[in-house]
């Protein structure tokens, strides 16, 4: 295949791997760590921006903002991702980390409700529009780096995209604990919440500066540019994004449920924050160490053998997992419930970055990416907290979380199968 001039050339200097690891996750780390502070913190960004008649109704309002900004990532990862595929996947990824920022930045300045009125609340959403937009190009070009760069490692390269979740996850677990520790109910409220979003702020720029001393790898180098990628992906891999979506379902699901939980832990099983704070604290350093370890293994045994495995094991054990929760509502139940879902959620999603990678070909590899992983997100993930949320309410059942991860499992199964028979894979 022929190198064309518009393509980037690889830097002089080969980037160490640990470099690459650092500058292709921590975009995706900082995405991550935001939409985590935003489901912690859900409660007082719903009394600060989303006033309403009820508490329910508030927080149901402030979730659906949340999930309602996931329009935004198919539009983000059509344009950015097709960025990726002609001008370089370093060319995109500055452009993502750049928009975060911004979007970042604007909600932890934001004045309340109180203070600015209806501006509050449309400009928190447009805030989440502008964040939706920049993830949506950042997975599908920084995933595409990684595994283009070590094509014979691309299990393990690329499960840190998600191994930077379970850390980010860490950190926004210490910070809810240590501000509600730290801080009365109502300065959490007033202005507490507020302190991780300046934190987030601070892993820009580092991340902006590690980027712009990359190259990009070598099999897109020695590709062939593709003029139009949305164009290509859409008249003749459509099959592939559907089956990508699919095999995507059960992780996004599960991850978000997590998300969820110190809000389920508050609302549903009246513990203190604290606890549930705790729990996706123990969540964040289970998937931290467990994923890169399952994505190595995933390049010796195989990707679709492991995430077959997880799948049925969260279909048949996250309903007595939720039926223990709300039987014996207390911590030890609740860290349990967490760690044997994260563990899961671990062998899952350790090799689904470099399964859904194999499905593309290298020219519109960011494009399908981006699209295929925001799709999934978009329809079981940003939406998953308030479908939990709504369902809880009109079932009267706090087992509504269980039912609705189980059919994702059987959503991801299917998938799996199907995959498997398409697309010459591991």
């Amino acid at each position: 295949m022929e190198t064309t001039a518009a393509q980037p050339t690889l830097s002089k200097t080969k980037a160490s791997t640990r470099t690459l690891i650092a500058a292709a996750s921590i975009g995706n780390a900082l995405e991550w760590f935001d939409l985590v502070i935003y489901g912690f913190f859900a409660i007082p960004i719903a009394r600060n921006f989303f006033p309403a008649s009820s508490e329910t109704l508030s927080l149901v309002i402030a979730l659906a903002t949340f999930a309602i900004s996931y329009i935004a990532r198919p539009i983000g990862a059509l344009a950015l991702g097709s960025y990726a595929d002609r001008r370089g996947r370093k060319a995109a990824m500055l452009v993502s980390i750049q928009l975060m920022m911004i979007g970042t930045a604007m909600i932890a300045l934001m004045p309340s409700y109180r203070q600015i009125g209806i501006a509050a609340p449309i400009l928190i959403l447009v805030s989440r529009l502008i964040q939706g937009f920049s993830a949506g190009g950042e997975f599908g070009s920084t995933t595409a780096l990684l595994v283009e760069h070590a094509p014979h490692r691309r299990g393990f390269m690329s499960s840190w995209q998600f191994a930077s979740q379970g850390l980010t996850t860490v950190i926004a677990s210490l910070f809810g604990l240590g501000l509600s520790a730290a801080l009365t109910p109502d300065q959490l409220a007033d202005w507490g919440w507020r302190i991780p979003f300046f934190f987030g702020l601070l892993i820009g720029p580092v991340g902006l500066y590690i980027r712009k001393h990359l190259g990009d790898g070598k099999e897109f180098v020695a590709a062939s540019a593709a003029e139009s990628p949305v164009k290509e992906l859409l008249l003749s891999q459509k099959r592939r994004v559907a089956l990508a979506v699919g095999i995507l379902v059960l992780s996004t699901a599960a991850g978000y449920l997590i998300l969820y939980l110190p809000t389920y832990a508050i609302k549903q099983l009246h513990l203190p924050s604290t606890i549930g704070f705790s729990a996706t604290l123990l969540g964040g350093v289970i998937l931290s160490l467990v994923t890169p370890v399952v994505g190595h293994l995933s390049d010796s045994v195989g990707r679709v053998r492991l995430m077959v495995i997880a799948s049925l094991l969260y279909a048949v054990s996250v309903i007595p997992s939720f039926v223990l929760l709300t039987k014996f509502p207390s911590a030890s139940v609740l860290l349990a419930v967490t760690a044997w879902l994260c563990l899961l959620k671990a062998l899952y999603f350790g090799a689904l970055p470099a399964l859904m990678s194999e499905a593309f070909p290298v020219r519109t590899r960011a494009t399908g990416l981006a699209l295929s992983y925001n799709i999934g997100t978009t329809v079981f993930g940003g939406f998953t907290p308030m479908v939990i949320t709504w369902l809880i309410s009109i079932t009267a059942s706090s087992l509504s979380p269980g039912f609705y991860l189980v059919l994702c499992a059987a959503v991801s199964l299917v998938s799996l199968t199907a995959v498997r028979k398409t697309v010459a894979l591991r």
